[in-house]
């Protein structure tokens, strides 16, 4: 029998990360995320809307809930209702969902002055819906909304609402061993209303104003005076400790702990998935069911739908943080792997990178070329190591991709010339009507034309490259993965653009380019043609 804890994980991305402002998921965008966290990251439980919200997200929840039965996930659906009668329970019923995350008000204050009720009234209200829920086939769950400030300031409101939910305050015995299998094996008996069943108790701090010390005195309160009770923790980040809080919640007794992709969620957000996994698993030896190489996958997926974008430095996730940029880190490296922690990119199905700049030194390039395959002497090194600390100085940001072309025009021997070539291109915009672009390339000595409408600009550009490539070629083009511009402070209009492009190659891999111009389509096609030239390159060598 292991002596690891089992700890459940309860994503919450689709109803809690979609109150982040700005966001709103269509209801597919909604049924292809559900379907990663379910399938591909093993998640053990979703929730993935509020009842009563709109047609579309009651559309939403009905999609969700006909692939989970597909797969018999049906149960690891929740959705959030509310001490509102049969309203709720109703609203669950017409989607097929079976598991409702009923928000009760968790302290004095919230009861009193937002519902108007006493205490005895409020309970009446739970165990009404409770009740009906369980006639119509549903479970629960009760979210005791404001927990934290309940705690704090009416604990006794707290104890009285646990006390009425609940039966049964016997010790409690964990199969450690079933847990490991299934989240839902953990033994721990179940409160009942009215002979009805309450599948957990979720404890938020729905203000964000808890620190670890106090997560650990009131969680204990709870397990040791309700301990055969499953008990969740729902963090919030206002004060930047929802990984903290929630690490402090699994270490006195949390059963579950609540999450959101890239950490979505109202105001500050909710404890980012990625962090809360590698957490628990390297410093509490948690169990969980979550699937790490699948972490970046979903982090880019919701990236997209959202559109908000993961910060460079974010842990896990990020597009820095398998990136060493000091030399001295690569040379270490080299020498023993001297810079490395438990956090290896493998892990999370990413790569470890060396950056190219005014601080990176021979060790970083010369990582780079042994990637590439280039081997130079060591006056060779010294003189591309000058180039490249002359660009970071100029603030330019040079890639692995830059790197031959870089050596080719310092070393002036061999020189990669463009395989590709931009001889005209031509693109049209008119109120009421599609762009057009007319394109006409030089690809390894060889001029085509091709000609395409598109969504933009550059959408038609690209199309008519895209008709080239299959018509002329018989070849496909790589597909754009990401699409980012930026421009300096300021908001000149005669400012230089810098666009940086990301795309999937046919083996899977990803590569990015840039692009700068005072244009942004003229500053897309750059980026364009220098990746084109990229591939012929590597298909020549």
């Amino acid at each position: 029998m292991s002596d690891q804890r089992f700890i459940e994980i309860m994503d919450s991305t689709l109803r809690d990360g979609e109150q982040t402002s700005g966001v709103s998921f269509l209801p597919h965008e909604k049924l292809m995320i559900a379907r990663t966290l379910l399938r591909d990251l093993n998640v053990d439980r979703i929730e993935v809307a509020s009842a009563r919200v709109s047609d579309g997200e009651k559309e939403a929840v009905k999609m969700i809930c006909r692939y989970a039965q597909q797969i018999n996930r049906l149960e690891s659906v929740e959705v959030l209702g509310f001490v509102d009668g049969h309203t709720s329970v109703d609203w669950l019923d017409e989607c097929g969902a079976k598991t409702l995350n009923l928000l009760a008000k968790g302290s004095l204050r919230h009861c009193t002055q937002q519902l108007h009720k006493t205490p005895e009234e409020h309970i009446a209200d739970i165990k009404a819906v409770v009740s009906y829920a369980a006639e119509k086939g549903i479970g629960v769950n009760i979210y005791l909304e404001d927990w934290s400030g309940g705690m704090k300031d009416s604990p006794e409101y707290v104890y009285q609402l646990m006390d009425a939910l609940t039966i049964d305050h016997s010790p409690l015995t964990i199969d450690h061993s079933a847990a490991q299998e299934n989240a839902e094996s953990n033994n721990v008996q179940r409160s009942m209303v009215n002979g009805q069943c309450i599948k957990r108790f979720m404890l938020p701090d729905t203000l964000g104003i808890m620190n670890p010390l106090q997560v650990v005195e009131y969680f204990r309160k709870m397990v040791k005076r309700y301990p055969n009770t499953h008990f969740d923790f729902h963090a919030h980040n206002d004060y930047d400790l929802a990984v903290s809080n929630s690490l402090a919640a699994a270490l006195s007794g949390a059963r579950g702990l609540h999450v959101t992709v890239n950490g979505l969620g109202e105001r500050c957000g909710n404890a980012p998935l990625s962090s809360v996994q590698v957490i628990l698993k390297d410093h509490f030896n948690a169990l969980t069911s979550i699937n790490e190489e699948k972490l970046n996958d979903i982090s880019r997926m919701v990236e997209s739908y959202s559109g908000i974008a993961i910060a460079p430095n974010q842990p896990i996730i990020g597009d820095n943080v398998f990136t060493q940029v000091a030399g001295v880190h690569a040379d270490g490296d080299q020498k023993g792997n001297l810079y490395h922690n438990a956090l290896m990119p493998e892990r999370f199905g990413r790569r470890r990178a060396y950056a190219m700049g005014k601080t990176s030194g021979r060790a970083n390039i010369m990582r780079n070329l042994q990637e590439l395959g280039l081997d130079l002497t060591p006056e060779q090194m010294q003189r591309v190591t000058r180039r490249v600390t002359e660009l970071g100085d100029r603030k330019e940001v040079v890639t692995q991709e830059d790197l031959p072309f870089i050596v080719s025009d310092v070393l002036k021997h061999d020189v990669t010339e463009d395989k590709v070539k931009l001889v005209s291109y031509q693109v049209s915009l008119a109120y009421g009507l599609k762009p057009l672009a007319n394109v006409k390339v030089e690809i390894n000595g060889q001029q085509y034309e091709g000609h395409s409408s598109g969504d933009g600009q550059y959408d038609a550009f690209v199309k008519a490259l895209r008709m080239i490539y299959k018509e002329n070629l018989d070849r496909t083009f790589p597909l754009l993965e990401n699409y980012a511009v930026t421009i300096p402070p300021g908001g000149r209009t005669d400012a230089l653009v810098q666009t940086v492009i990301t795309w999937q190659m046919d083996s899977g891999r990803l590569l990015r380019t840039r692009g700068l111009d005072a244009d942004q389509t003229e500053a897309a096609i750059k980026a364009t043609i220098k990746m084109l030239n990229i591939v012929e390159n590597s298909k020549k060598s």
